[in-house]
């Protein structure tokens, strides 16, 4: 298995239905934010994992925790620039969106821009723990 293969199956767990579960991380605070209901989106750069719709996800802390899984409810690909205030919702704000290119770049150890396509997840919290 390649060294990327051997990332991607590290972060997808299988249930003995069948059905997988695709795990994400978190920093905190977004944990806290998720479990309170205040944050019900999460966008993502380069989705190896190919989250749908429907899926089944695990909520991580960046030490392998798991604190929650969802649902994904929605899904929505688009450029930066593109995003509406509705494509918004249920994510944490930016004072700017300069502000926010920067976090996404520390984030992802890439340039982020107006250009950059984003992955919209909104959720459903299932479970907590």
């Amino acid at each position: 298995m390649t060294r990327r293969g051997s990332f991607i199956a590290s972060h997808i767990k299988v249930l003995h239905n069948n059905k997988k579960i695709k795990r994400l991380h978190f920093a905190d605070p977004l944990p806290e934010r998720i479990l309170a209901g205040t944050k019900t989106a999460t966008w993502r750069l380069n989705d190896e994992k190919g989250i749908g719709a429907g899926d089944i996800l695990s909520f991580c802390r960046t030490d392998e925790k798991e604190f929650a899984r969802a649902r994904a409810t929605a899904i929505k690909e688009i450029a930066f620039k593109e995003m509406t205030a509705e494509d918004k919702k249920g994510h944490e704000s930016y004072y700017s969106d300069d502000e926010m290119y920067r976090t996404f770049s520390r984030y992802y150890a890439t340039e982020v821009g107006p250009g950059t396509q984003v992955k919209i997840i909104a959720f459903e919290l299932l479970k907590q723990y």
